[in-house]
């Protein structure tokens, strides 16, 4: 046990300590991308907020989006219109699926239904990849497939290296209360055990969800075996465990009817403000109206299954077709437990208390991947067994270059990640994808220089960049965008903005008193 949790540990610590920081900080997803959009954050605050819309602006507000798509986009399979837009200062919104499959969306005047523009035209918005960036890569590493591939046997690596390190531990938990500074490798261990107890059942919880929501992916066999092989197939699977699938057209028209009476039917059932009406195959006599309802802050915050109320009307007779009380799925268990799992491994329930528990949690698993890849080196810098015949020093030399480029240098590329979207040219072509780019060109820099430089050398230079970069993010973003910590809190209370910065700093502050303390073990070791 103790064989195959040092060496499965080894090999894909560096690959799970990526994933484990960039998941992290996909916690605050949204805060980053509101950073990351500085004109959109600054817009929000110019223009007066609007007043909430009145109840009784409802029908009028359906009325003009209905009338809207049948202007617009009469063939579309499907119109979404949202009279009220929480989410969009209380805009009247319409969506649709474009003839490539796609949403496409469009804010409307809620006084004459006319479409609006998308944004200010003399300050367009930066293109930017934003927090997604962050999620894209924690779950597949911007590769698509094959990299939901690499980070499922990653989290399976991961979940051998927690078990059979808590077998190997055996005063697991009374090594959580004993902490030995200053004491080299014994001081390693200590923490690498803190953090690890500490995160336990997360540390399963987490990898073991992220298995579970990408099982259509990874387990595909009992999928094939119930409805074989083939795209419409796998259609067919999604289709019934969401529900009842969408019908097809009969070609009788059939007009759309006033959208306000379901609405007002359906808030009677579910008992929840309406939030958008979904009318599927408009114009058409299969033509069906789906009403969903709006989730309070409380429900949110007490369930984890956080799905809204639902009726579902046919247009042609008007009779009710389904309904879905909030917290309840369609599908049924299966669906219910895809749900469950989803929402335990993105933390999209609890509000904010889960969200900061995650993150918290997320650090210190990622502290416990660290520890972990540190300890290995520790432990065999000057004593080791000769694994590796006559390659042994090499490799270990290749491991401690591994070790600085995949803990500093990653952390140096999420950081310049920020710094790229401040510095490259608002008209840059692909401009997003130049963003990217830095990323990785960054990570791949800082795993030449780990190899290149003495081992000691390149922990407290690029732990240093790190301080550098970090310390110095608020001062770029005022010099770029006018924008500053005081303005932030002080004058918006844009506690979103204001959070990437704080923590930019607290990152900052840490990673300087890790490159002085690196300097300090190196003055010690002289002779």
């Amino acid at each position: 046990m103790a064989w195959l949790h040092t060496w499965c540990g080894l090999w894909f610590s560096w690959l799970l300590y990526a994933i484990f920081l960039t998941g992290t900080l996909a916690v605050f997803d949204e805060a980053i991308t509101h950073w990351m959009s500085p004109e959109h954050a600054l817009a929000e605050h110019a223009g007066a907020p609007p007043a909430p819309a009145a109840a009784g602006e409802r029908g009028p507000r359906l009325a003009l989006g209905a009338s809207f798509m049948a202007r617009a986009h009469p063939r579309a399979d499907m119109w979404e219109i949202w009279p009220i837009n929480r989410n969009d200062n209380n805009a009247l919104v319409a969506y649709w699926f474009d003839p490539q499959g796609g949403y496409a969306d469009a804010r409307l005047d809620p006084a004459s239904g006319a479409q609006l523009a998308q944004g200010p035209a003399d300050k367009p918005v930066r293109p930017t990849l934003g927090g997604h960036h962050f999620v894209d890569f924690h779950y597949e590493l911007h590769a698509g497939k094959a990299g939901l591939w690499i980070t499922g046997v990653a989290a399976m690596a991961m979940l051998v290296a927690l078990v059979s390190g808590v077998i190997t531990h055996k005063r697991i938990f009374k090594d959580f209360f004993t902490f030995r500074p200053a004491k080299g490798q014994r001081s390693w261990l200590d923490a690498h055990n803190a953090v690890a107890v500490l995160t336990l059942p997360f540390l399963f919880m987490i990898a073991y969800t992220g298995l579970a929501i990408s099982s259509t992916t990874l387990m595909p066999a009992p999928l094939l075996a119930h409805y074989g092989p083939g795209r419409d197939n796998l259609k067919q699977f999604l289709a019934d465990l969401g529900g009842p699938a969408r019908l097809a057209r009969d070609g009788r028209a059939l007009a759309v009817p006033d959208l306000e009476h379901y609405a007002a039917r359906a808030e009677a059932i579910f008992r929840q403000p309406v939030r958008c009406i979904v009318i599927d195959n408009p114009g058409d006599s299969s033509m069906r109206i789906g009403v969903y309802g709006w989730d309070n802050d409380a429900d949110s915050l007490r369930r984890i299954a956080n799905t809204s109320g639902m009726v579902t009307f046919s247009a042609a007779s008007g009779k009710v077709l389904a309904v879905r009380q909030g917290g309840q799925v369609d599908g049924g268990a299966a669906s219910l437990t895809r749900l469950v799992m989803g929402s335990l491994h993105m933390a999209s329930f609890g509000g904010v208390t889960v969200r900061w528990l995650y993150f918290v949690c997320g650090l210190a698993g990622t502290a416990m991947m660290a520890t972990g890849a540190i300890l290995f080196m520790v432990k065999r810098r000057n004593k080791h067994g000769a694994e590796f015949g006559a390659a042994t020093a090499r490799v270990y030399r290749l491991i401690e270059g591994m070790n600085v480029a995949a803990i500093a240098g990653l952390a140096i590329a999420c950081v310049g990640f920020l710094w790229a979207n401040r510095l490259l040219p608002l008209a840059l072509e692909q401009r997003a994808g130049w963003e990217l780019r830095v990323f990785f060109g960054l990570w791949l820099a800082a795993l030449a220089h780990a190899l290149l430089r003495a081992p000691a050398r390149a922990w407290r230079e690029q732990l240093a960049t790190l301080a550098l970069a970090c310390l110095l993010l608020p001062l770029l973003n005022w010099a770029s965008t006018g924008d500053h910590l005081l303005a932030q809190i002080g004058v918006r209370g844009d506690w979103e903005s204001a959070g990437v910065e704080l923590a930019a700093l607290l990152a900052g502050a840490l990673a300087a008193w890790a490159a002085l303390r690196v300097r300090a073990s190196g003055r010690r070791e002289k002779p």
